[in-house]
């Protein structure tokens, strides 16, 4: 009977180790963060290859996603499968503007963006026939509504070159267009710009700032009303090491193209000229929100005449 009872007494005991365990694992806060492809996310590279977000708050856990364009981060943030996401603006303005309950809590990066071509016949906007096809990440993209405000200005019509944009992420409108197969022009960023524009024929028909007008945050960072509690302790905590990242970026440029060179799967030196070109700055802070959201509405692009000042994370 002694040992009876002494066998019931261990039996329990193992049977309620591992129940503590998965209790403590579930408690465990999954934080699923969202990047695209480029150098313009650079500065979350640095946060992959040095380990910086491993002291995060304690019982958080990030998982790392790429996507092709900013309506897939769109989709799964509205259902729930992420909590952070790295875009333009402009897929995030409309996003809020269909009803997406989300804010911006950063910058990331300012980037030289532009419109390339390697057919000879086109030289400015006017050019383009209805046969051309103009690659770009998506509708609603940076680069769509860039092209819209040159559009506008040179043609008088903003959504006049709707009709010829192809959606390919930054990796396929390159390929496209480089071998000639499916697009006329493809609007990019580093370092697929800078390969495009080395090639035979490259060309460059129109830069990001002169459709802007000027300087403008290419890559800002969001998060969504259906994260915010599980988010809000780890946000102050990522927006510290974004921003040391973009510093480390900014300053030693060297350094970091040394690092990062097998993570974009390019020379040192080549990276190196690319992180310090022209336009290139990492940094949180926003630019160009407001004069999005003015155009965007004027042209059509948003039902919703939003606040700048709405849309912003405040903790």
């Amino acid at each position: 009977m002694r040992n009876k009872s002494l066998l019931l007494i261990l039996f329990s005991l193992f049977t309620l180790i591992p129940g503590g365990c998965q209790k403590e694992k579930s408690e465990d806060t999954e934080i699923v963060i969202a990047e695209q492809f480029g150098l313009a996310y650079a500065p979350l590279q640095v946060l992959k290859e040095t380990g910086a977000l491993k002291d995060a708050p304690e019982g958080t856990r990030v998982r790392w996603v790429r996507t092709a364009n900013a309506t897939a981060i769109r989709e799964a943030m509205a259902a729930g499968r992420m909590d952070i996401g790295f875009m333009g603006i402009p897929p995030f303005l409309i996003g809020a503007d269909r009803g997406m309950d989300w804010k911006v809590f950063g910058g990331l990066s300012r980037s030289p963006l532009g419109l390339v071509t390697n057919l000879p016949e086109l030289r400015t906007l006017q050019d383009f026939a209805p046969h051309h096809r103009i690659a770009l990440p998506q509708p609603g993209s940076i680069q769509h509504i860039l092209l819209s405000m040159a559009a506008e200005r040179i043609l008088g019509d903003p959504q006049v070159l709707d009709g010829l944009l192809v959606t390919l992420s930054h990796p396929d409108g390159m390929n496209a267009l480089l071998s000639a197969t499916e697009v006329s022009a493809h609007f990019t960023a580093p370092p697929y710009l800078m390969k495009e524009l080395n090639a035979p024929q490259g060309h460059l028909l129109l830069s990001g700032e002169e459709a802007f007008g000027g300087p403008f945050t290419f890559i800002i960072g969001v998060t969504s009303a259906a994260s915010a509690k599980k988010v809000e302790p780890f946000l102050p905590f990522l927006m510290k090491k974004i921003d040391e990242a973009c510093v480390f970026l900014n300053e030693n440029p060297e350094e970091a193209a040394k690092m990062l060179a097998p993570s974009y799967n390019l020379p040192e030196e080549e990276l190196l000229t690319l992180l310090t070109a022209e336009g290139t700055r990492y940094g949180t802070e926003v630019l160009g929100l407001n004069r999005f959201i003015e155009f965007m509405h004027a042209a059509g692009y948003l039902e919703q005449p939003l606040s700048a000042e709405d849309l912003q994370y405040r903790p």
